[in-house]
């Protein structure tokens, strides 16, 4: 079984930070995607940014610039840094993670529960 937990949210006001981090544990073997959503009220949960083992990364448009994703390896954690918020960026913000896990060729796709972020005008 694999755990996916966020960490990180709150209620900041406009212009502000915060960095949000996901760890996952588990008889994880490998992760090989981790990224970030965000869902507001009402609206389709859509890609904050997202990274693979080779080191690439993708930024949805309204986070580009502002948002930077990174990743520990060693630690099975991800990290989301969060800069020049807006309160159009509230919304619950999920990692997800897709691996293989022990015991098995399958590959797996994993979400946290979520965190809030409030931006505040």
């Amino acid at each position: 079984q694999v755990q996916l937990v966020e960490s990180g949210g709150g209620l900041v006001q406009a212009g502000g930070s915060l960095r949000l981090s996901c760890a996952a544990s588990g008889s994880i073997r490998s992760i090989n995607v981790m990224g970030w959503y965000c869902q507001a009220p009402g609206k389709q949960r859509e890609l904050v940014a997202a990274t693979t083992s080779a080191g690439s990364t993708d930024y949805g448009d309204s986070v580009k610039g502002r948002f930077a994703i990174s990743r520990d390896n060693a630690k099975n954690t991800m990290y989301l840094q969060m800069n020049s918020l807006k309160p159009e960026d509230t919304a619950v913000y999920y990692c997800k993670m897709g691996m293989y896990v022990s015991g098995s060729d399958a590959f797996y796709e994993f979400w946290g529960r979520g965190t809030q972020v409030t931006v505040s005008s």
